[in-house]
């Protein structure tokens, strides 16, 4: 695995001329062959949301996984980027590791994202794949991530918000007594990213339902069916809003790369020998 630190890299190419270019985000840059930019989800990282798939993912694509600002191994910014510019950045961590065009995989908030750069960028996305998506207009979910920011700092009740929230219901119930308590113990002990807040309020707010209808690229949406934190409807929002999409399901929570991993191998795996094969 290869981290890329931030290094000096010219402005993004809808940026100002006269505005400063914003620093490049580290990223992790692993395989060969056609490209694939990832995007991941709030609170998490390139390496929380997508190692557990990189090896599969490294061996057919060159893969580009950014960290968002005060997340992995990007430092926190003093001001929070917009969803332009978080696309706007990720797309030049792809220019500076040589990406003409690729694949483009978002997870919940980096769905969002990655719609984003799929109609910022239509040339250059040749495939979306969408997994557990924020598509916007919840107001559920601006309670939970309202919430969420209140127990930021106390983390035994963030980690029990996540286990009740962020897990699906028949994975937390089938856990053996001793596992959920090992599970809560290790999640209260780590640390939530100094990009916690920014990225959970852009979540909240984030809304890309009304360019859907302008993605050309061929897409699957993943929709996590027992998901209590970006409920299923925002996940087929996603689907119906994107010309010839397709809709598949996995029974998990929030969080199926924990959950249902070898099922979400193969699904992106799938995906992946489809229409970018070449």
């Amino acid at each position: 695995m290869t981290t890329q630190r931030p290094a000096q890299s010219p402005a993004s190419p809808t940026a100002s001329a006269t505005a400063p270019a914003a620093a490049p985000l580290a990223r992790i840059v692993r395989g060969g062959g056609p490209g694939l930019l990832l995007a991941h989800g709030a609170g998490g990282s390139a390496a929380d949301n997508w190692g557990p798939l990189l090896d599969d993912l490294a061996a057919h694509r060159t893969v580009v996984a950014p960290d968002y600002p005060g997340s992995g191994d990007s430092p926190d910014e003093p001001d929070a980027p917009s969803l332009d510019e978080l696309a706007d950045r990720l797309v030049a961590a792809a220019d500076e590791a040589g990406l003409a065009d690729f694949d483009l995989a978002g997870y919940s908030l980096g769905a969002a994202v990655a719609v984003r750069i799929a109609t910022r960028y239509p040339g250059r996305v040749r495939s979306l794949l969408l997994l557990a998506g924020v598509a916007g207009g919840s107001q559920r979910l601006r309670v939970l991530a309202d919430q969420a920011l209140a127990l930021a700092g106390h983390p035994e009740l963030l980690a029990n918000q996540l286990l009740t929230v962020g897990f699906g219901r028949s994975w937390v119930e089938a856990l053996p007594a001793e596992q959920l308590a090992e599970l809560r113990a290790a999640l209260a002990a780590t640390p939530a990213p100094a990009g916690f807040r920014w990225q959970f309020e852009l979540a909240a707010r984030a809304d890309v339902r009304t360019e859907l209808a302008a993605v050309t690229a061929p897409t699957l949406v993943i929709s996590t069916s027992e998901d209590d934190l970006v409920a299923p409807a925002q996940h087929r929002a996603l689907a119906e809003g994107i010309p010839g999409a397709r809709l598949t399901e996995l029974a998990t929570g929030h969080l199926p790369m924990v959950e249902r991993l070898p099922e979400l191998r193969e699904l992106v795996l799938d995906f992946l020998a489809g229409p970018a094969a070449g």
